[in-house]
């Protein structure tokens, strides 16, 4: 597809691209929405400067790619609970997404997407680095694509989830955190391509063979999901916008500008069970 209302600059060869020439904060033409949802489909992550949401402009972008999702852990301020709030100070104890994932695959319906918007960042650091999945799928050896075919792997909320609570002091007994069953290689539902679907904050076993392979094969996996050259890192500027294909990618939020802030909404789009 060739972009007409949209200019777009590739990040690199395999993941991301810079996207400019429309203000996504205000409504879209017909053109513009049908080019973001390729952009989002050939790119698997993009990046947007100078965009400046309101919680409800935040919200209605999201609602052109679905449904808005709730997080699980995280309740959204009043009268927006589709909204994540994203901050960081010299109080935090932990930040959002400071580990590898993907965002809450431990749902039976994983988001599509997600879209975070930065309106306050620290003078540097704080970058957020992007890791194709397809170009993980796609370098592993044939004969490990041919063991993986077909294996499942559990996610769950609860580790990830707990240890937030727990260094935010909230009490979380009685509290059932979302888990589900995903193939290990999921195929999008879009491109037909084939992405590797496991990670650090979420997966804990694959199902179908003996506890300590999965081990093994699981940390393979994890150390191969997040090579270099499978990466794009953004560096945010005040009212930066990246917004990513959960289903193509894991991404991880770079703790390093401590004491300083980093604060912003992210809205997530609901997705469909992997295959």
């Amino acid at each position: 597809m060739s972009y007409e209302a949209l200019t777009i600059q590739r990040a690199n060869p395999r993941i991301g691209a810079y996207v400019s020439g429309v203000n996504i904060a205000a409504p879209l033409s017909n053109r513009e929405i049908s080019e973001l949802h390729q952009a989002l489909a050939d790119y698997q992550v993009l990046f947007f400067r100078d965009q400046h949401f309101t919680l409800d402009s935040q919200k209605a972008f999201g609602r052109l790619f679905g449904d808005l999702h709730i997080h699980p852990n995280t309740p959204g301020p009043d009268g927006h609970p589709e909204i994540l709030p994203i901050h960081a100070d010299e109080r935090s104890k932990r930040i959002a997404g400071e580990q590898w994932h993907s965002d809450v695959s431990c749902d039976i319906e994983p988001p599509l997407g997600s879209i975070l918007h930065l309106h306050t960042v620290p003078e540097s650091g704080g970058d957020t680095i992007f890791a194709s999945q397809y170009a993980a799928y796609e370098t592993l050896s044939p004969r490990l694509k041919t063991y993986l075919e077909g294996l499942t792997a559990l996610h769950s909320g609860e580790r990830a989830y707990r240890r937030t609570n727990r260094l935010l002091n909230i009490d979380d007994r009685g509290r059932i955190f979302p888990q589900a069953n995903h193939p290990v290689v999921r195929t999008h539902p879009v491109t037909g391509r084939k992405a590797l679907y496991v990670n650090r904050g979420f997966t804990y076993r694959i199902n179908e063979i003996p506890e300590e392979e999965s081990d093994a094969i699981l940390a393979y996996l994890y150390d191969h999901a997040e090579r270099p050259e499978f990466q794009v890192r953004f560096q945010w500027e005040a009212n930066s916008v990246a917004f990513w294909d959960n289903r193509a990618v894991q991404h991880i939020a770079v703790w390093d500008y401590y004491p300083n802030v980093r604060s912003g909404n992210r809205v997530t789009i609901k997705g469909d069970r992997p295959i």
